[in-house]
């Protein structure tokens, strides 16, 4: 944190519990509580505050710095969460920079998981530079099916699929092809189970 503040990077960063930040947020956590109690559903309060770590041998923060709160109960229990950042109140109230960026970190670890399954893990050649060529071809691999996920499958029940998805159902199917010079014929099999989504593709990234 000190270095992205000499640096001018801003940062949103996940802050473990402990019993001192529990205490400070004991209010918010209480009301969830009483909400929780009358409603049954999953309540969330939002605060925030200025916060600085005690001095300890391994060290501590050097100044205060904004952390926000997420006083949340749920199934019957509670499950505080905190992050601190060096964003001011200004740009990012407390909840939606919790909610919207902090958050918005699953969907990008989503996104590399979904390049694991077109062989990224795999990076077992001899050589650096040709475990470097399998990830540009994975790369370019979950780019064109990201690509036919937004075009070809907008609308339609794989249009948040994940890759592994589509490329099971819509992409690894035996198929005959015969070319000519003009066209390139693809036959499906007729017991083919996704032959209308699979026009539906077909019509959507002619279109």
């Amino acid at each position: 944190m000190s270095w992205c503040e000499d640096h001018r990077v801003d940062f949103v960063l996940g802050l473990a519990r402990n019993q001192r930040l529990r205490r400070i947020v004991g209010p918010q956590m209480w009301e969830a509580t009483q909400r929780w109690t009358q409603t049954g559903q999953p309540v969330r309060v939002f605060t925030e505050f200025d916060y600085r770590t005690k001095k300890t041998k391994k060290g501590g923060w050097d100044r205060e710095r904004r952390v926000v709160a997420k006083a949340e109960h749920l199934d019957g229990k509670e499950n505080p969460r905190f992050v601190v950042t060096s964003l001011s109140g200004e740009r990012w109230a407390a909840q939606a920079l919790y909610e919207e960026l902090y958050c918005a970190r699953g969907d990008m670890e989503n996104r590399i998981k979904e390049q694991f399954s077109l062989f990224a893990d795999r990076v077992s050649a001899e050589t650096m530079r040709a475990n470097q060529m399998r990830l540009y071809l994975s790369t370019m691999a979950y780019i064109l099916v990201s690509g036919l996920r937004r075009l070809g499958l907008n609308g339609t029940e794989l249009a948040h699929a994940q890759v592994s998805t589509i490329r099971t159902k819509l992409l690894k199917i035996g198929a005959q092809i015969r070319m000519t010079v003009r066209k390139v014929w693809v036959s499906l099999a007729s017991s083919y189970p996704w032959q209308d989504l699979y026009r539906q593709v077909w019509t959507n990234l002619r279109c």
